[in-house]
């Protein structure tokens, strides 16, 4: 079940939050949504909101100020909202926690603005971590504590294009959105390390971290060593490394990624999704997402919000809303068909209409 979408009249682009007018009128349609939905929160919950607040150089990141909307709106309800991210896998403004806060701050994501706390869902350090159960790709699925931690989510996602995955919308944002840097790592590719020497410090991050022995120092005050006979590719090394020195492969089957992303997805959802409210953004909808730095052209006019109680359905209402034809002109080779299939096939899929909150 979904609420009905509330629409925008059709603007050609948004590449800035400057815009300022405009976003408070976005902002209050957006409450209008919020006031639609039902929520499963026990009173006096603390409830975390999942939000990207875009990478060091992004200019398409969506407002603060819808943020600020969300965490007012939970607030007035007596709830205690917290805004969070995780770190991430590749070089940039979100690797470490500290980092992500800081190119937060720069965004306007701050606890002064917003009304609410930030939080690095997977520890300042990447390793406040939990395991799940996987179901294919994976055995188990490595994601944020806070699965285990808080009372509800809210899931708040900005549905746009995407590099890999053609679209990413909510169920991205409950895979790469949860997923430790290693988890991530195993969604794109499976890795084993190679060693840049000019960026490693023997800090020796790789060889405690790694679980079967396979990164160890071969002689005193050398470089650290890989056996990739002992080499599980769990991608802990190349995931915690602080000066980013073990080279990432990234190629992958189109198809697989799709199915890994949307494994990932759904296991968090199994455990969270009794106590989860989403709500997809469909403004500002841009190439490529919210982690691609500099200019990110828009590729189709602003429509609205939608609000949902199942990731799958909300994505698959997004993409219709929003129409087809710009993801499939500039990522029609990306099978993102793939997710809604594979999704039906491992059970991830809507309950029956009425069941969705109890």
């Amino acid at each position: 079940m979904m609420t009905d979408m509330i629409p925008f009249r059709e603007v050609t682009a948004m590449t800035s939050p400057a815009s300022t007018q405009k976003e408070e009128q976005y902002a209050l349609e957006l409450r209008k949504v919020l006031e639609g939905l039902s929520y499963p929160y026990p009173e006096g919950g603390r409830i975390a909101v999942k939000v990207h607040w875009g990478e060091r150089g992004n200019r398409s990141y969506l407002s603060p100020i819808y943020a600020r909307e969300v965490a007012a709106f939970l607030k007035e309800k007596g709830w205690r909202p917290f805004l969070f991210d995780t770190t991430v896998l590749y070089s940039g403004g979100r690797r470490t926690g500290r980092a992500s806060l800081e190119t937060a701050a720069r965004h306007g994501y701050t606890e002064e603005f917003v009304g609410c706390p930030l939080v690095i869902g997977d520890g300042m350090d990447g390793r406040d971590v939990v395991e799940l159960p996987g179901e294919r790709q994976f055995k188990t699925v490595e994601v944020t504590s806070l699965v285990n931690g808080v009372d509800g989510f809210f899931i708040f996602s900005h549905f746009k294009g995407h590099l890999a995955s053609g679209f990413g919308g909510a169920v991205k944002n409950l895979s790469m959105g949860f997923a430790s840097r290693a988890q991530k790592q195993r969604m794109h590719a499976d890795v084993h390390p190679v060693l840049d020497p000019g960026k490693c410090t023997r800090c020796g991050v790789c060889v405690d971290v790694c679980p079967t022995g396979a990164a160890h120092f071969p002689e005193e005050d050398g470089y650290p060593a890989y056996d990739l006979d002992l080499c599980i590719g769990c991608a802990q090394c190349i995931g915690l490394c602080p000066e980013a020195a073990l080279r990432i492969f990234w190629e992958l089957d189109a198809s697989v990624f799709q199915e890994r992303l949307v494994e990932t997805a759904a296991a968090v959802w199994r455990k969270i999704g009794s106590r989860s409210v989403l709500v997809n953004a469909l403004i500002r909808i841009t190439q490529d997402c919210d982690c691609w730095p500099g200019h990110n052209p828009v590729i189709a006019g602003d429509v609205g919000f939608l609000g949902g109680y199942h990731p799958v359905s909300l994505d698959r209402k997004s993409l219709k809303t929003v129409g087809e034809e710009p993801f499939l002109k500039l990522h029609g080779t990306r099978p993102w068909n793939r997710q809604f299939e594979f999704a039906r096939e491992i059970g991830f899929i809507e309950r029956p209409v009425g069941d969705e909150i109890p």
